[in-house]
């Protein structure tokens, strides 16, 4: 742990009680952080330019949003996954059409839909967008029979990965031949050869594995990341009040502090990297688990981020429409 550099968050940015804060994303065309809270089905904007006071609830929704995306020609609405698969978002209503649903018609009929639900995801260099589905806590208990979809700019559908039980953090590294991805109970990062022209994965490896000394605590899972343009990785540790820096060679160079147990997902805004929170109503008798539970932190690290690709494809996808009217569930 030598050389470690070592950063301290001492109070939110926006002090909210997510249940599950998830998915930041900045929105640059205008200076706009969007959020999630899964478990209380919330879509949520702040203006960075203002500050927490310009922070407000779009919409509280009927489904649970995952994560979301830009979406290529199109700078009013987002791309999301969420409850049974992948749908398009209003930035500034909230209101939401289907465009994709991922499970087969098998396992709709097993009750596959109700039973689980998209977590975080991101878009590739090629406009195809991966979302990881798992079990839903809220209504089932705890399975690796998730899966990681995949929706190519053509509206087809396929299924990368399987066997998965909490998919997080889905990113490339810098050169674009490697992909990185969590799953989250076996306290793993892992890395595939990635190519970047047919979207394929292949061999299947560790990149991070958290130590063995729980120095961060037992419970401490790596759950979402990021990259920065160095091609250094950024993750939070659900359970561990940390995000750490990992090199490209898996080694820990830096550490922040966060001020609460469940950081979920960072995301860099310029040069300061927002890092979302859960446990906003997880405590004894539905209270905050600690005093900043469910908050929003901000910090300057002194890097930007790897640009986030946009899904390609997005405009000319309408779906969830009958007679010209758009329609939700």
């Amino acid at each position: 742990m030598n050389g470690v550099k070592k950063y301290e968050i001492s109070e939110p940015w926006l002090k909210l009680h997510c249940a599950l804060g998830e998915a930041p994303f900045w929105e640059e065309s205008t200076n706009t952080l969007r959020f999630v809270d899964v478990e209380k089905q919330e879509l949520h904007h702040v203006s960075l330019a203002d500050g927490p006071s310009s922070h407000k609830v779009v919409k509280q929704h009927d489904i649970s949003i995952g994560c979301t995306a830009d979406i290529e020609g199109n700078d009013t609405e987002f791309i999301f996954g969420g409850k049974y698969g992948y749908g398009i978002c209003n930035r500034q209503t909230g209101e939401y059409r289907w465009i994709k649903k991922v499970w087969s018609d098998e396992e709709v009929k097993a009750g596959k839909p109700d039973k689980f639900r998209g977590n975080d995801g991101a878009v590739d260099s090629g406009g195809r967008f991966w979302v990881g589905f798992m079990f839903d806590p809220l209504v089932s208990e705890m399975s690796n029979e998730g899966a990681v979809f995949r929706l190519h700019p053509d509206g087809t559908l396929d299924r990368p990965l399987d066997g998965i039980a909490i998919p997080n953090g889905t990113t490339w590294n810098k050169e674009d031949n490697t992909m990185f991805f969590a799953d989250s109970p076996f306290k793993t990062i892992y890395q595939f050869d990635y190519d970047a022209k047919t979207g394929n994965v292949s061999n299947k490896r560790p990149f991070f594995t958290m130590p063995e000394d729980n120095r961060y605590g037992e419970d401490a899972v790596p759950d979402g990341h990021c990259i920065d343009e160095e091609g250094f990785m950024w993750t939070a540790l659900h359970g561990g009040s940390y995000v750490l820096r990992i090199s490209p060679k898996g080694e820990i160079v830096a550490e922040i502090k966060v001020p609460t147990t469940q950081p979920t997902c960072p995301c860099f805004v310029g040069e300061e990297l927002v890092i979302t929170s859960a446990g906003g109503n997880a405590g004894e008798g539905g209270k905050p688990v600690d005093e900043n539970a469910g908050s929003v932190f901000k910090i300057n690290v002194g890097v930007r981020g790897l640009k986030r690709f946009r899904f390609k494809g997005g405009a000319a996808l309408e779906g969830g429409k009958e007679g010209g009217k758009v329609v939700a569930e």
